[in-house]
């Protein structure tokens, strides 16, 4: 985990931000050598399809899914 100084947060706020989302980097602030913070990334979410894809099911084809999604605004 890096650690940054308060005022390089101020100034990087952006970069820093990025790096945490894009890379999985965790980063610790220091104010007067004290750690006060830390900014993690959030837990990945992944979507229905991400979840089943690995499970060897057969997906809906997309009639087939137009069809589920329509019973089931009925």
């Amino acid at each position: 985990m890096q650690t940054i100084s308060a005022t390089d947060l101020a100034r990087n706020t952006r970069e820093i931000l990025d790096r945490v989302s894009s890379q999985g980097e965790s980063v610790a602030i220091q104010r007067n050598q004290t750690l006060i913070a830390q900014i993690v990334p959030s837990p990945r979410t992944m979507n229905a399809a991400q979840a089943l894809e690995g499970l060897g099911l057969s997906m809906l084809t997309l009639k087939q899914a137009n069809t589920w999604l329509a019973d089931g605004k009925g």
